[in-house]
């Protein structure tokens, strides 16, 4: 059983910073990469950011200079530092694993909730 666990979430004004963390639990030999993605309403859930097992990383082009994914590899933790927010990254943040067991599968997180609002 494998477990995926977001905090960080909450309201901020726009400028301000948050930083989320997902953690990875369970019977987890290795972890090949670690996503974030986001969903706000009426929309599709995007990509937001990505890091693999080497520390390779990418971003959406909506995020890129703002926001900066890393992770812990011995804590099976992936953060995502968010500066400069805007009210357009308003949205539920997911984080989503690939990751092997006794085979490789995907996992999200429940998801938490960013606001940016004055």
């Amino acid at each position: 059983q494998v477990e995926l666990v977001e905090s960080g979430g909450g309201l901020v004004q726009p400028g301000g910073s948050l930083r989320l963390s997902c953690a990875a639990s369970g019977s987890i030999l290795s972890i090949n990469r670690m996503d974030w993605y986001r969903q706000a309403p009426g929309k599709q859930r995007e990509l937001v950011a990505g890091i693999t097992v080497r520390g390779n990383t990418h971003y959406s082009d909506s995020v890129k200079g703002r926001f900066t994914i890393s992770r812990d590899n011995a804590k099976n933790t992936v953060y995502l530092q968010m500066n400069s927010l805007k009210p357009e990254d308003t949205a539920v943040y997911y984080c989503n694993a690939v990751l092997v067991t006794t085979l490789l599968g995907d996992y999200w997180g429940q998801g938490t909730q960013v606001t940016v609002s004055s």
